[in-house]
């Protein structure tokens, strides 16, 4: 039968409950390293089990050194989960662990050395799963080299990464707060396209397509010329593009200014070039169902083991 001292032990090296530290290690005949295999496997089963309840809270984070950056996000299935300092800590070692791996894919990021430990980043995910309990999930990052500038919004809800060319010195602290600037303007007006070169054409014909079909269902410019119709439709796609274009957007801290404007602006005053070349904006389970679950019913099923 376990004793007080193992069991304690035990839950210092794991972060497992008490009773399930007691129980692995009546099985293990006392070992603790034995006890240390059976919760782990009885986690990544207890994961299994779990794996299909929707996880689209958690946070998403960015970290950047030596000319390569990285942004990553990982998913909990509650917000509580999300702002618990052990979740916070293992999803920013596992951004700054990824970052010296410079994965190709997510199996080799979870398969990469997480730093502090002896074991893999997936390891370090079975072993938070252990101490939270919910399903937990790496969900997907990138990773870029360049001349970076990030910002992180609302403590995780939203991070930016945004990479720039310049001849001008990258340490500059112009160019960085122009980095910083333009990542916030990402992270604020949500744009899909870099500038209007990158918008498929398929895309920009289908937005034709549905302000044409407007103007027809509308009764004030339903018997308007089609020349006419054609002309109001073509300010609705600018409109569109001026939205959905990074580089044709205003500018939210200078709305005289476009984007593209402002950073031409800061090249000037530098003396150089500065070209936004690509960016990646993660929002925090963006895409994913959130469950609709009673939370006294949650709190019902965790205090039964569920």
């Amino acid at each position: 039968m376990a004793n007080t001292k193992d069991i304690k032990e035990l839950m210092n090296l794991t972060s497992a409950g008490m009773m399930d530290c007691k129980k692995a290690l009546d099985e293990a005949n006392g070992d603790i390293g034995e006890a240390q295999k059976i919760l782990r496997e009885k986690g990544k089963a207890s994961q299994e089990k779990k794996a299909g309840r929707a996880a689209a809270e958690g946070l998403v984070a960015s970290f950047i050194d030596n000319g390569k950056g990285i942004v990553i996000e990982v998913n909990s299935e509650t917000d509580f989960v999300a702002k618990n300092e052990t979740f916070i800590d293992f999803v920013n070692n596992a951004a700054k662990s990824a970052h010296a791996a410079n994965p190709a894919d997510l199996d080799a990021l979870l398969a990469a050395p997480m730093q502090g430990t002896s074991g893999s980043i997936k390891d370090a995910l079975d072993e938070l799963f252990l101490k939270i309990r919910e399903n937990l999930k790496i969900r997907r990052f990138k990773i870029m080299d360049g001349v970076l500038g990030s910002y992180i919004h609302n403590g995780g809800e939203i991070a930016v990464l945004v990479n720039l060319k310049t001849d001008i010195d990258p340490e500059n602290a112009a160019v960085k707060e122009c980095a910083k600037n333009v990542a916030m303007q990402i992270a604020a007006m949500n744009a899909t396209y870099l500038d209007t070169a990158s918008v498929p054409a398929d895309v920009i014909e289908t937005e034709k397509e549905i302000a044409m079909k407007q103007l027809a269902e509308d009764p004030k410019n339903a018997n308007k010329p089609e020349q006419v119709k054609a002309k109001i439709a073509e300010g609705k796609i600018k409109k569109f593009l001026n939205e959905n274009c990074l580089l044709n957007q205003a500018y939210v801290k200078d709305d005289k200014l476009t984007i593209a404007q402002y950073v031409a602006g800061v090249a000037k005053e530098q003396g150089g070039s500065i070209e936004i070349t690509e960016f990646v904006r993660f929002q925090k389970g963006e895409g994913l169902e959130k469950k609709a679950d009673n939370f006294a019913e949650e709190v019902a099923q965790l205090a039964k083991g569920n």
